[in-house]
């Protein structure tokens, strides 16, 4: 996704509305026959409920999606496009010198500002992703422990607008010129940035999916009257669908436009258009702020929830190591954490809260450990924001800039989220097929494979048709002109659309899986784990540095696909009990946890 990248990024889970997913069902226990009786909660009242045959047999469709959920997600349509618009020309602005003559920056045979070289590119550009997705785990924890989704989202929103003005200084007339100065405020404002992308980031993604309220299945109908069951778990899969709709609407009209303001104009209009497109987020926010579904802060339960490892975890402890997996993954690894296991004075003081709180919390470790296998998934991804975009050089552009062709991704995920939505999804529920989410993520991993094989086939033509064989990124003319193979610039299609339908199957899925599995008060913290992800691919990634070059790039792409392909299998061996507990997991109440104490 264009738009996940820093949100690999981008972008997406369940409505979290004021309760947990996992009170689809009620919360003692499922009747047997149509029930019209619950507590009267001002969501659920006067609907109808499906009995135990009815949940078995009718088909289940989404709700439609509030309002207030597209307000937020246009913000993140504005953030994005600020994001993806900047970052887009960073590194014509760090690499490239400025060009003779100019005091913008902007050549139309190749814009550039401080002349750092492509070392000092890449370095600053890692450092700026690899800041992006650490932020968020800052943010998370503020907004869980002490403003709320709500009020840090604000917070975020001021202090990246900050760093935005910053940013246009940097490459204003009379400061681009001055390389020294003009680098020094740049590289204050991605750090303030980072902040506030960090901290925006961690909590639009679940504030999007609290705006749906209902959290029980209920019976409607179609306009053709056929029967059906509202599903509430289907509808956050389908908000989140379409915010990562709208990040890649962001990301793309942020690209295209930004890379061609820097070219014409100058570096100090592609700086600002992002930021006054950004300016749209504090409106917005504002307007709807009595709209809103919002969660207030409920204290820090990261180290509550450390100790009740911790306490699950003693007498498991082993120097076999396979006696110690076998410990530590036991099914009844948790019951010993429980409070109804310690009676009295045994019972220690720090456990304030009830048994159903602690499969809360185990059910968000569960969460967290499938996470651990996404930094291999996101360096498939990765290999769209450098290596793609220089195997496009070497091709036949026909005056098409080589660094436009990325925006392929987000061009396919436009118009592949409707379709998936509309007809794919819905096809597979009625040919009886669950497509869980943990299934989903699996297929990411191999068609995020399938997507590394096209390059690296693609790259084996490019060396055999072009007269320097291995070494075409330096292949020259008598004239000194670059001599290109004669293949089509548009044959890397197949790449972008394999890609983006990864991400459509394992990087929105994952943004579904943090918002449902996490506790109610824990919601901001492991959506920001699953950002953190992205983190550590990018550490990950300067691994494969050294094959990011001739002659060595078909064996770049390979390795690739070899380890997305070897982790989606080792994942799904791995998970597929954990897929096959999937509705117990949702059934699970919302548990109570004393913060008092």
């Amino acid at each position: 996704m264009a738009g996940l990248q820093a949100d690999k990024d981008i972008i997406a889970g369940l409505a979290e509305a004021t309760r947990d997913e996992a009170e689809s069902f009620d919360k003692k226990k499922i009747e047997s026959t149509t029930s019209h009786e619950h507590e009267l909660d001002g969501i659920h009242d006067g609907l109808e409920f499906p009995t135990e045959e009815e949940r078995l047999t009718l088909r289940r469709v989404s709700d439609s999606i509030p309002w207030s959920a597209y307000l937020i997600a246009l913000c993140e349509l504005a953030e994005r496009f600020s994001y993806y618009g900047t970052t887009v020309v960073f590194t014509n602005f760090i690499q490239q010198p400025l060009p003779k003559g100019s005091r913008t920056g902007a050549d139309v045979a190749q814009a550039g500002a401080l002349g750092l070289g492509q070392r000092a590119s890449t370095g600053i550009g890692t450092f700026n992703t690899f800041w992006v997705y650490v932020i968020p785990l800052f943010g998370a924890y503020i907004a869980d422990t002490r403003w709320g989704r709500f009020k840090t989202t604000c917070v975020a929103v001021g202090i990246a607008l900050v760093g935005h003005v910053l940013l246009i200084i940097s490459a204003v007339p009379g400061v681009i010129e001055h390389s020294r100065g003009s680098l020094a405020c740049f590289l204050i404002a991605i750090i303030i940035m980072g902040l506030g992308t960090g901290g925006f980031k961690a909590n639009v993604s679940p504030l999007v999916a609290e705006q749906y309220k209902r959290t029980k299945l209920f019976i409607g109908h179609t306009k053709k009257g056929e029967r059906v069951i509202v599903d509430p778990m289907m509808t956050t899969s389908r908000i989140y669908m379409y915010f990562y709709l709208f990040i890649n609407v962001g990301s793309l009209i942020g690209q295209i436009s930004m890379a061609y303001s820097e070219k014409y104009v100058g570096f100090w209009l592609a700086y600002t258009l992002p930021t006054i497109v950004f300016m749209i987020c504090p409106f917005v926010l504002y307007f709807g702020r009595n709209m809103y579904v919002t969660s207030p802060p409920q204290g820090s339960v990261l180290s509550k929830s450390l100790r009740i490892w911790r306490q699950a975890a003693k007498g498991r402890w082993s120097w076999n190591p396979r006696q110690f997996w076998r410990n530590m993954t036991a099914e009844d690894f948790w019951e010993s954490a429980k409070p109804s296991n310690f009676k009295g004075e045994n019972r220690p003081r720090w456990m304030t809260f009830d048994d159903v709180w602690v499969d809360e919390v185990k059910r968000g470790f569960k969460a967290c450990s499938v996470f651990m296998w996404f930094p291999i998934y996101w360096l498939t991804y990765n290999q769209l924001n450098n290596n793609l975009t220089s195997q496009a050089a070497t091709m036949v552009t026909n005056g098409v800039p080589n660094d436009v062709l990325s925006n392929l991704d987000p061009f396919a995920l436009i118009i592949f989220i409707p379709i998936v939505d509309q007809f794919v999804y819905p096809a597979i529920r009625r040919a009886g097929w669950n497509f869980s989410p943990l299934k989903r993520i699996t297929l990411g991993f191999f068609t995020g494979s399938a997507a590394m094989v096209w390059t690296a086939v693609v790259q084996h033509y490019i060396y055999k048709r072009n007269p320097c064989g291995y070494y075409v990124a330096t292949c020259k003319d008598a004239a000194g002109n670059p001599v290109t193979s004669d293949l089509n610039v548009w044959i890397q299609t197949g790449s972008y659309v394999l890609i983006a339908f990864s991400e459509i199957f394992a990087s929105i899925t994952g943004l579904e899986y943090a918002f449902t599995k996490a506790p109610k008060n824990m919601r901001s913290l492991v959506m920001s784990v699953f950002l953190f992800m992205s983190a550590i691919s990018s550490a990950i990634g300067e691994a494969f540095v050294s094959l990011s070059t001739d002659p060595l790039l078909v064996w770049n792409y390979g390795v690739m696909a070899v380890l997305a392909f070897i982790a989606g299998c080792i994942f799904w061996f791995q998970y597929r009990e954990l897929d096959r507990q999937e509705d117990a997991l949702n059934d699970i109440s919302e548990g109570h946890l004393d913060e008092k104490h």
